[in-house]
């Protein structure tokens, strides 16, 4: 079995309060990020958060993301699907998240699988957080998407 060759596409630094909460890597099939192809977001953390805290900020981006997409049943489910996913960070810690293309996603701690999510417009939200043009950090965006040279900014 011939496995898929991926590379980075590029890195940054999540700056949280002055300081670096974590690195992030965008791992794709090609050259260029496409949203029809499976990817991974790989997060590196540097500092520690609990798990409270980490899936009210996940939720609260994903909203921000979504507007007015956002249904009340979603609302009602998507923190509860972030919570089983998800754990309090420490320094070290890595989740990786692969996005599959009209299925949904998995999210893998430390390399263990934690949830497989089949909701792909879950997954298309959650990815979205760090790579859509409306990212919270659009200089963390361009450089992961590989649009800003080497200069990895704070």
């Amino acid at each position: 079995m011939k496995l898929p060759v991926v590379q980075r596409l590029g890195d940054g630094e999540l700056i949280r309060s002055g300081e670096c909460f974590c690195t992030v890597q965008l791992w794709a099939l090609g050259p260029v990020h496409d949203w029809n192809r499976p990817f991974a977001l790989e997060l590196l953390y540097h500092r520690s958060m609990s798990k409270g805290a980490l899936v009210q900020e996940i939720f609260e981006q994903m909203c921000r993301i979504s507007a007015s997409r956002l249904t009340p049943p979603q609302c009602a489910v998507w923190p509860n699907i972030i919570d089983e996913a998800f754990v309090e960070v420490h320094p070290g810690m890595r989740i990786t998240g692969v996005f599959l293309p009209g299925q949904g996603c998995s999210v893998y701690v430390d390399g263990k699988l934690s949830r497989e999510i089949t909701d792909p417009l879950f997954a298309r939200t959650f990815f979205s957080i760090w790579l859509a043009p409306c990212a919270r950090d659009t200089q963390l965006r361009q450089r992961l998407l590989g649009l800003a040279g080497n200069d990895r900014g704070a």
